[in-house]
């Protein structure tokens, strides 16, 4: 019997891409825009922008996307009232398939969401250039990046776009169950799932205090083993680190909102003195508030 190999068509293929950025943006931040002759899109991983697209402006929110044909003039500025984290694509495709994207706004889901996240966290070690210069117009690889790394971004990116395309061109499934941030592992039970997003909201209501595993579980009728690995299933993180880092997440929003100094930020989130909190801080981002603020500053200028 003789095997007969398929050839396997692709509706999206890549061709350059140009630029891959993460931006965590103060709220004041506006860029005046610009054209080019590829494909590019922004999407809100946090907070709220205003978007120019051609002549038409309009707000764009968290999980929402906006694609910018090549050619269409473009611009973005944050709205003076929320700082926003954004995750900025922009590459080369010649198929018809992208058509229906030009100047289309969409809601991203869970899935799409961790496509994303997969492909700044690979960017990130395989390009030596920052992810958050929004005038670097040539990024530079690492020596001796991770096996794939180029290939894995291409395929996160088409991925991604096959599946915005695939969801709001075909007839709508039954919606999944929706998970706050970017988890590690996909293949959570629904229970699993249901338990993961009422413990983070518990967690949200409870940013001003300082929680023990002993209390989250508790509070939320959940055995400490259970509890220790949901979250390390799910996250990849203990159950207090991963409740340290929604803290310091939140706290990095409120630096870049500049409504209130660093001590009145660490008292919000039940810090027990500011320098605790700056060691926190550090000890999650690598920097200081006060290195995060300049960096903020210097790059706005």
């Amino acid at each position: 019997m003789a095997y007969l190999g398929l050839d396997f068509e692709n509706v999206i293929t890549l061709g350059k891409i140009y630029s891959i950025h993460y931006f965590e943006y103060i709220k004041t931040f506006s860029f005046k825009g610009e054209s080019h002759d590829f494909w590019e899109f922004t999407y809100v991983d946090k907070g709220e922008v205003n978007v120019g697209m051609g002549d038409k402006k309009l707000s764009l929110k968290r999980g929402e996307v906006a694609f910018h044909a090549p050619g269409e003039f473009h611009s973005i500025e944050a709205n003076g009232v929320v700082a926003p984290n954004l995750v900025v694509i922009s590459f080369a495709c010649a198929d018809a398939t992208m058509d229906f994207l030009s100047q289309k706004v969409l809601r991203v889901d869970d899935r799409e969401r961790a496509l994303l996240a997969e492909l700044i966290i690979t960017a990130k070690q395989l390009f030596a250039s920052p992810l958050d210069d929004p005038y670097l117009e040539n990024m530079a690889f690492v020596d001796n990046p991770p096996l794939g790394s180029q290939q894995l971004i291409k395929n996160y990116l088409s991925e991604f776009l096959i599946r915005l395309l695939r969801r709001h061109t075909v007839p709508k499934r039954n919606k999944e169950l929706s998970l706050p941030g970017h988890f590690l592992e996909k293949n959570l039970t629904s229970s699993e799932q249901q338990t993961l997003t009422r413990i983070i909201a518990y967690f949200e209501a409870h940013l001003q205090e300082t929680l023990t595993v002993a209390t989250i579980c508790g509070d939320n009728l959940i055995s400490r083993s259970h509890l220790q690995t949901l979250f390390t299933k799910a996250t990849g993180k203990s159950v207090i680190a991963f409740y340290h880092a929604l803290k310091i997440d939140i706290a990095k929003q409120m630096i870049r909102e500049s409504e209130q100094n660093f001590t009145e930020i660490a008292e919000s989130l039940g810090y027990s003195s500011v320098h605790y909190f700056s060691r926190q801080f550090k000890a999650i981002t690598g920097m200081s508030p006060s290195e995060y603020l300049h960096s903020l500053l210097a790059l706005t200028e």
